[in-house]
């Protein structure tokens, strides 16, 4: 692959602004792109976390508020930037946020603000599964919002990521952590759904490299997957093997989790959601037509290489704010 790297020459022409720039996968590819060496712009509604995400005074690496609700801001964080990143997500929907604020009118604003600005790639990170005609609200706001964007930014380059782990994530550690505590654990309906989790650092490096090289041509579309492909319960079974619990696994109705689910839905923090039963209820793997890891250079990592890290981690008492 030709790479058009970054020199003092053009660095006013390589800022990369990423809006989710200090989420779970946001943050990542800061730093992806930090080490490229490109100029990096972390846009989101909470500027100040970047002081307790990243090493202090980074090199390359500005921070501006934006919430991408706010045409204003987001014109100003879009300003002079040659590439975007959006990797804005909603699981849960509170007030004016909802899915189809975040994941249909707002990436259709901030690609649409793109292409006025000049902006040469925007890179919109969706979901395998996402459709526009499911009946899951956050599925169908996810399919809506691929649309809405390739209307307005005709060479955005879609990427759709199996579920995401690595350490601090909302899936893995989750698992862990129960996998660890509950003598008996309920599957997710017989626990046949297919999953082919992706390491979240293996994401950030692929959309690090669609922007890194742009002398490569690139797809409209990537859906990334891990390289081992297990029903909800094998993988499941792989982390008790690993963390040595004798844990009993037994099937439970959808019909029961939706209803667990809307329940959680009200506790702060909701631990479960009505959306992620619906995700669980259809297969997340990558699929054959679209290119993924391998075909950007990168060998897909192993769940077993990072769960002692998770394991750690989720053995670890959270201190105040953390």
């Amino acid at each position: 692959m030709a790479t058009d790297e970054a020199t003092p020459g053009n660095a006013h022409r390589r800022v990369v602004t990423v809006f989710g720039g200090t989420g779970f996968l946001g943050r990542r590819i800061v730093r992806h792109l930090l080490d490229h060496d490109l100029e990096v712009r972390a846009a989101s509604r909470h500027p100040e976390r970047t002081t307790t995400i990243f090493e202090p005074n980074a090199a390359g690496l500005t921070s501006v508020r934006a919430d991408v609700q706010n045409e204003a801001e987001v014109i100003a964080a879009l300003a002079g930037s040659y590439a975007v990143v959006n990797c804005i997500s909603l699981y849960v929907e509170r007030g004016q946020n909802t899915f189809h604020a975040l994941h249909v009118e707002a990436a259709a604003r901030l690609s649409r603000l793109a292409r006025e600005a000049g902006v040469d790639r925007l890179v919109h990170l969706s979901g395998i599964g996402a459709d526009p005609d499911s009946s899951s609200p956050y599925i169908s706001a996810r399919g809506h919002g691929e649309q809405v964007v390739q209307t307005a930014f005709p060479s955005a380059i879609l990427i759709r990521p199996a579920v995401m782990f690595g350490p601090d994530d909302a899936f893995l550690t989750t698992l862990v952590k129960l996998v660890r505590m509950l003598p008996v654990y309920p599957l997710f309906g017989r626990g046949e759904t297919k999953l082919q989790p992706v390491y979240v650092e293996d994401v950030a490096e692929a959309v690090t490299r669609l922007l890194v090289n742009t002398g490569a041509a690139s797809q409209p579309c990537y859906e990334l997957g891990g390289p081992q492909i297990f029903t909800y319960e094998e993988l499941l079974l792989t982390i008790a093997r690993h963390i040595g619990a004798r844990t009993r696994f037994v099937p439970m109705p959808f019909v029961l989790w939706h209803a667990l689910a809307w329940i959680s839905e009200h506790v702060p923090g909701a631990p479960l959601t009505r959306n992620q039963i619906a995700l669980m209820q259809h297969d997340n793997v990558a699929s054959l037509n679209y290119p993924g890891l391998p075909e950007l250079g990168i060998k897909p990592t192993a769940i077993e290489t990072v769960l002692p890290e998770v394991e750690r981690q989720s053995a670890t008492p959270q201190q105040p704010g953390s």
